[in-house]
């Protein structure tokens, strides 16, 4: 299929299949052990139809939105991914600039194949950085300060990984990180290689690196390092979104980790509600996990989500045609977005309800508050 085919951010997948070596496309394709969640997280959101109401005039639909203060063209973000170089030569920086020009945010990973730095040079945009914590607390705190200085907005805190999910595929393969390649953000700290061993290098890394013992104290020590909002990023319960809420955390962003950490976890659009629900309105809770449709940005934001982050498609739309692949994959969620807004009779964000959906544990409703 030709780039002027795509029609749908899913075509992409098999593009990034075909040009990529098996090592990397499983990498990034790939969930934890039986990928229960990894299908899950797709097929709930099969589970939740519409309620649209018609005659209204959508001659004039608003997308934007206010994310932490700053306003977007879209409720549509770019979530972290790690390595993306190992996608496209231009990597994090064409994935930066794509977002620049779509409107939205980009989060770039800790384990970048760009440094902070480097994505700043990028132009103007606003960025969000997710952090790893480290045993060495200092490497964290140097990294915060780098990312602060480089104009990232935010800090988005990887709360699921005290040790790296079983990744099967990555064992299988031996994955490590290409030679010609480093985890920019530590090549100076001597942390920028995977060491080639018998099961995944990822894997290794974590568990030599990543700090188990992170804890809700550690958000409280990070609020002292930096002064930039904090999202909480792996919340799957109500009593965590609580939590969250009473450590101050800026926001809560519910994710399974791409269903890469712990199998047999809900989808993340399955536990939106209950972290909804439990955040009491306190904080905005985001999600990312399974987006590939403009419908499920609406079916998100229907059940009470601020915005949704996109992961996968942004890797294989980089892998099938770098920046430009990317523009494309904004694009198209965009213009669905737009569209399931109009047929469902929505003209701006603040209009999209929890009636709009219905789901498999509602109350069949013959007449809702009629």
């Amino acid at each position: 299929m030709g780039m002027m085919e795509i029609t749908n951010v899913n075509e992409y997948e098999a593009i990034a299949k075909e040009k990529l070596p098996k090592m990397i496309y499983d990498y990034y394709a790939s969930g934890a052990e039986d990928q229960w969640s990894l299908k899950e997280n797709r097929n709930a959101f099969t589970r939740i139809l519409f309620r649209p109401r018609i005659l209204i005039d959508v001659s004039n639909i608003d997308l934007t939105t206010t994310v932490l203060g700053f306003k977007l063209s879209m409720p549509i973000m770019i979530a972290p991914t790690a390595m993306l170089k190992m996608a496209h030569p231009e990597g994090e920086y064409a994935v930066a600039r794509a977002a620049s020009a779509a409107g939205t945010i980009m989060t770039l990973s800790s384990w970048a194949t760009s440094s902070v730095e480097e994505v700043a040079l990028t132009g103007p945009g606003v960025r969000f950085f997710q952090l790893y914590v480290y045993k060495d607390r200092n490497v964290v705190t140097q990294l915060v300060r780098r990312a602060e200085r480089a104009g990232f907005k935010a800090i988005a805190l990887t709360v699921d990984t005290p040790l790296l999910g079983r990744r099967e595929a990555d064992i299988k393969n031996r994955f490590t990180l290409p030679s010609h390649l480093t985890l920019k953000n530590f090549e100076g700290l001597d942390l920028g290689k995977l060491d080639k061993t018998s099961d995944s290098g990822l894997a290794s890394y974590v568990a030599g690196q990543v700090d188990r013992s992170l804890s809700w104290k550690d958000v409280k020590w990070l609020q002292t390092i930096t002064s930039l909002p904090i999202l909480v990023k792996g919340v799957l319960t109500a009593e965590d979104a609580r939590i969250a809420v009473e450590v101050g955390a800026a926001g809560i962003i519910v994710s399974n980790h791409g269903a890469r950490q712990l199998d047999y976890v809900p989808s993340t659009i399955m536990a939106l509600e209950e972290v909804v629900k439990g955040a009491q309105g306190r904080l905005p809770v985001f999600l990312d996990g399974g987006v590939r449709r403009g419908t499920d940005v609406f079916k998100a934001l229907a059940l009470g989500a601020s915005g949704i982050f996109i992961g996968r498609p942004v890797v294989f739309s980089l892998a099938a045609d770098g920046e430009a692949g990317v523009r494309k994959a904004l694009q198209m969620l965009r213009d669905e977005f737009e569209l399931t807004m109009a047929l469902s009779g929505c003209r701006s964000l603040k209009e999209i309800t929890r009636d709009h959906v219905v789901t498999e544990w509602d109350h069949p409703r013959i007449a809702p508050r009629l």
